[in-house]
């Protein structure tokens, strides 16, 4: 256990804690707008689902009912604008965080291998790196990488932390560049319901990918459009080769969706009412928590979607984290995602209206 401690970072949570702890003594309770966690309730038409399937005795398949496929296919044709996806071109996955963890060592990678990710970026991509014992390399932009190496690359767009969207001409810019260098290409875009100030695009697009699945793949979850991040829903879409590769080696490990899990999916997939209602719950919170930041000092740079506001007043974000702390707001350090973070906080709308009042309440004051 010591080796595989030695090659991981410090689990960046744990560094919170003493600042938790004064936020927690605020006279009106802590406002906790830090790990960004759904507090809203889980959808009727989706609990439903749940426990319809309750009864299910038998062991569920990695791959997934063709009842989940299709819903998959569905969703990925009508939402991202894909075209031609068979069930083979989608895989159901045991939450987003589990895949980025364990991907590079399911491909295979190891010594002398790349992973690639960008410079601000969920600490997760790192840690998958490490422990298939390959090199994290970061970028600003990811056409200027060097390719020497490189196996697989991580996209992110929305951006956790930062909110920064790419565009379709800079998605199709590093489809192309990754197709030239014989690179894989995973994208995460578990944030591309939640757009405000731009319209997020999928690297499933044929406007990015040119109709061709070759070398590309998608990651998408349900955690944040239909607060099911106790459920672990999420899903692959993309190259069937790669899916079918990864499909064997999953079966092995034993890495299944519950079967009332699946059921849940297709019915969150099918409904989009319950995704309007949670998109105007996050604007409200988004619109009121931005002007409280922004009348008490503070700059917001990007965060034209996804479920934070990347904020900065200058200072080191851990001078920033422990004065907020004092007013019971506890927020994310930026230096978390990385170290171009350092002077910067990230700010969840993920606390219910009157918590997210409160906070704007004691920014204000």
């Amino acid at each position: 256990m010591g080796a595989v401690s030695a090659r991981l970072p410090t689990f960046p949570w744990d560094r919170l804690e003493p600042y938790k702890a004064t936020a927690a003594g605020h006279a009106d309770g802590i406002v906790d707008l830090s790990v960004g966690t759904p507090v809203d309730p889980v959808p009727a038409v989706i609990r439903r689902a749940l426990a319809d399937a309750a009864d299910s005795p038998g062991y569920p398949t990695v791959w997934g009912t063709a009842a989940l496929r299709a819903a998959l296919t569905g969703w990925c044709v009508e939402r991202l604008g894909a075209r031609d996806l068979a069930d083979t071109n989608v895989l159901p996955v045991v939450g987003s965080k589990e895949l980025v963890a364990w991907l590079p060592t399911q491909l295979g990678l190891g010594a002398g291998d790349k992973v690639a990710y960008p410079r601000l970026a969920y600490p997760t991509y790192e840690v998958g790196a490490r422990l298939a014992g390959a090199e994290p390399v970061v970028y600003d932009d990811p056409w200027e990488l060097d390719p020497a190496g490189v196996k697989l690359l991580w996209l992110n767009s929305p951006s956790n932390p930062t909110g920064r969207v790419l565009g379709a001409d800079e998605l199709r810019r590093a489809v192309a560049w990754a197709r030239e260098h014989g690179v894989l290409i995973f994208s995460d875009e578990c944030y591309i319901e939640l757009g405000w100030e731009a319209d997020p695009v999928s690297v499933l697009h044929p406007d990015v990918c040119g109709g061709s699945y070759e070398g590309i793949v998608a990651v998408h979850s349900l955690s944040k459009r239909s607060n099911l991040a106790g459920y672990r829903a999420a899903f692959a879409a993309g190259d069937a080769a790669v899916l079918g590769e990864l499909l064997q080696i999953r079966k092995h490990g034993g890495m299944m969706v519950s079967a009332p899990v699946q059921a849940a999916t297709v019915a969150a997939l099918a409904d989009r009412a319950h995704v309007d209602e949670q998109r105007a719950r996050y604007a409200r919170r988004r619109t009121v928590l931005r002007a409280a930041l922004e009348g008490a000092g503070f700059r917001i740079e990007h965060s034209e979607a996804s479920l934070y506001l990347w904020a900065t007043r200058d200072e080191p974000c851990w001078d920033t984290v422990g004065e907020l702390s004092k007013l019971g707001i506890l927020v994310a350090p930026g230096d978390f995602y990385g170290p171009a973070g350092e002077r910067f906080v990230r700010v969840a709308l993920t606390a219910t209206d009157e918590r997210v009042d409160a906070a704007v309440q004691r920014l204000t004051q």
